[in-house]
């Protein structure tokens, strides 16, 4: 008899580590999960170590508003998390703003003639908004008014994206920045107290692995590998074959040249979406060609600093939004767990490099870029260049896709033509072109396990909270909890399984999926309610 195909996973980041887990909870061995990096998983929520010191790759905090998604956190790791409070502040022309912003501490620092001059900007932009609101810049300005936009938000912006605010998406200020209300902060500052914060992005506590981000994912990939899953590091996805049946097997390299393929039943891709549609053979059709070469992204890079210095400054990460600095963002590990360093009279620092594969960032050697880190640590007053014990660089093809004007109607391109593969499904960030946090990610990943199963949910439609939309304006759609009675093959007595899915069909496909049961040993499906 034939041995069953396994489920092959493309990417051990947060969604690729998310599908294995999951698929191992269900009793699933026949699990292969592919990587490209020779030595680390996590995609780029990974902690990257040296000389004892560990460093977060652009800084990953652990919070959702999904239930489901906080419970796999806590099943891979359930007891070794800390509680991190945020501070974050924005550096501009030599002074620092905290963030979110708040009005009183912004007044002092920009003084009374630049305070009028934006509440003023403020006034007309919600007397006269910009229309059609296409773009970051019309977004923010009609919310916030063009002197605020100016100050906080065009020079960072257009740092972190190499592109001009004008071409970015209205989208990813919706998505990012939805929270923030200078109406609120200025009545919150005459009465004395902080604008509560709205959106995710804005939280003031967070979970964080007390040894980083990559902890979690490492912790996860030991335990898949425990329960029989196979994790495969060094192996680069090349080809992926593809007939009228679907996918059959993908075919790639390590490192050294070495030649593997591996066939599979199921295929789930993280890897970037471009990527994976420039590595299908046959090729698909031009227009899907054209619209996958169109889809943009942003690299990055960390140089990491070890610092002979107790305490630096007291922020979790700073933004740096001053021009006259190349560097983005600053992190300032040890404020997110004590743990990351392993001497108390020691800092480690991150200054955060936003940049084009082949740019001269880029390109520029470890020394130079080390150099320049320290440079601007200094020149920001953060601190002096003697004190800087070693520096290292580490380096991020596509950590970010763009999201240009243009970018949805690629992807609605692509989307279109793959939603044609049965056995085929994009998840996580680089894998479905949407910028989101790793909890987003994560979902994406489990509805594509539960489709695997039986289920029939669109991953496209789960939105930056982590939650499943049939209608991305409307909550109905958001998943609900079952409870599914049932009799196994071997006995008749009834037993019972709470499940989360959209429909009491799902339901019921996941549980006679997960036990192998035919439809009439499922006796009742019931919605539980509050």
């Amino acid at each position: 008899m034939p041995t069953a195909k396994p489920i092959v996973i493309m990417g051990a980041g947060p969604a690729g580590l998310t599908a294995a887990w999951q698929l191992i909870q269900a009793g699933r061995r026949d699990v292969v999960v592919w990587e490209s990096d020779p030595s680390y998983v996590g995609g780029i929520s990974r902690t990257v170590q040296a000389e004892g010191f560990r460093f977060d790759i652009g800084g990953h905090r652990f919070f959702s508003k999904s239930e489901e998604v906080n419970e796999v956190w806590r099943q891979i790791m359930p007891d070794d998390f800390v509680d991190c409070p945020r501070l974050s502040r924005i550096f501009y022309k030599g002074k620092f703003f905290n963030y979110p912003l708040e009005a009183m501490n912004a007044f002092l620092n920009l003084g009374l003639v630049e305070t009028v001059n934006i509440l003023w900007s403020y006034f007309m932009a919600r007397l006269k908004p910009i229309r059609p609101e296409l773009s970051f810049s019309a977004w923010v300005t009609n919310r916030f008014g063009k002197r605020l936009f100016e100050i906080f938000f065009k020079s960072y912006t257009e740092k972190v994206w190499g592109i001009s605010c004008d071409e970015i998406s209205a989208d990813w200020a919706a998505q990012r920045i939805k929270g923030l209300s200078l109406r609120e902060a200025v009545i919150a500052a005459f009465k004395g107290t902080k604008a509560a914060p709205t959106a995710k992005t804005l939280i003031r506590n967070f979970f964080y692995p007390r040894l980083g981000p990559g902890q979690m994912w490492e912790t996860a990939a030991n335990k898949i590998l425990e329960k029989g899953g196979g994790i495969f590091l060094d192996r680069k996805v090349q080809t992926i074959h593809w007939d009228e049946t679907g996918v059959t097997h993908i075919t790639g390299i390590n490192s050294a040249g070495e030649f593997f393929q591996q066939e599979g039943s199921h295929f789930l891709s993280s890897i970037p979406l471009q990527e994976l549609m420039l590595s299908l053979d046959p090729p698909p059709p031009k227009e899907v060609l054209a619209a996958a070469r169109a889809l943009r992204y942003r690299d990055f890079l960390t140089v990491c600093l070890i610092v002979n210095r107790e305490k630096v400054f007291p922020d979790t990460w700073i933004y740096i939004h001053d021009p006259s600095v190349k560097v983005g963002r600053v992190q300032n590990y040890k404020n997110w767990s004590a743990a990351m360093v392993p001497d108390p009279g020691m800092t480690s620092l991150g200054m955060e490099y936003f940049c084009f594969e082949g740019d001269n960032i880029w390109t520029a050697t470890d020394f130079d870029l080390a150099q320049l880190a320290i440079r601007e640590a200094a020149q920001i007053g953060l601190i002096a260049p003697s004190e800087v014990k070693d520096a290292f660089v580490v380096r991020m093809p596509k950590a970010y896709p763009i999201y240009d004007q243009h970018y949805q109607d690629h992807l609605k391109v692509i989307k279109d033509w793959v939603c044609l593969f049965a056995n085929l499904q994009p998840v996580g960030r680089n894998g479905m072109h949407h910028y989101n946090n790793q909890d987003h990610s994560m979902m994406t990943a489990m509805l594509a396990v539960r489709n695997i199963q039986g289920a029939h949910y669109d991953c496209w439609k789960v939105n930056t909270d982590a939650e499943y939309h049939e209608d991305s304006s409307k909550t109905e759609g958001s998943l609900k909890t079952f409870k599914v009675a049932f009799r196994s093959k071997t006995d008749s007595s009834p037993q019972e399984e709470e499940v989360k899915a959209l429909t009491e069909n799902d339901a019921r496909s996941l549980v006679q999926a997960k036990f192998g049961l035919a439809t009439h040993l499922i006796v009742s499906v019931t919605e539980i309610k509050g």
